[in-house]
């Protein structure tokens, strides 16, 4: 194997690439969101007109909606870190990647505490079944 043939390719040449990656991964984090409110909606709207128990379907429709919106900010999250880190990479760009990061976590882990309707590290007490206040 003849090592001198071998030839990394420069940041030049990967830069357009990592950029579309990036857009492809950011865009698939939009469509999840607006996705999973479409399908959310039509379940709520299914589910509250066939039961008529229209406050169970609203409690089912914020845990889907919210499900899809923890899936779009993770991709989103993706496509910051590869957008910022891999393409740009400066201490600027690293401290707005770590303020989105540290946002987008917030946000997350707000709609898990939402959905769950307790603390995450609550999550064995329910499964053991233990009915104390979760939050």
């Amino acid at each position: 194997m003849d090592l001198a043939a071998f030839h990394l390719p420069s940041r030049a040449e990967i830069n357009p690439a990592l950029t579309q990656i990036s857009t492809l991964i950011e865009a698939s984090g939009v469509m999840a969101i607006v996705v999973a409110a479409i399908v959310s909606t039509i379940a709520f709207l299914q589910g509250g007109l066939t039961s008529g128990d229209w406050q169970s379907a609203l409690r089912r429709y914020r845990a889907n909606l919210g499900r899809g919106i923890l899936l779009g900010l993770e991709l989103l999250v993706a496509a910051d870190i590869i957008g910022t880190v891999a393409v740009t990479p400066s201490l600027e760009n690293l401290a707005v990647l770590g303020l989105i990061v540290v946002i987008r976590t917030f946000l997350s882990f707000s709609l898990e505490v939402e959905i769950e309707g307790r603390w995450p590290w609550r999550r064995e007490d329910a499964m053991r079944g233990d009915t104390r206040p979760q939050l």
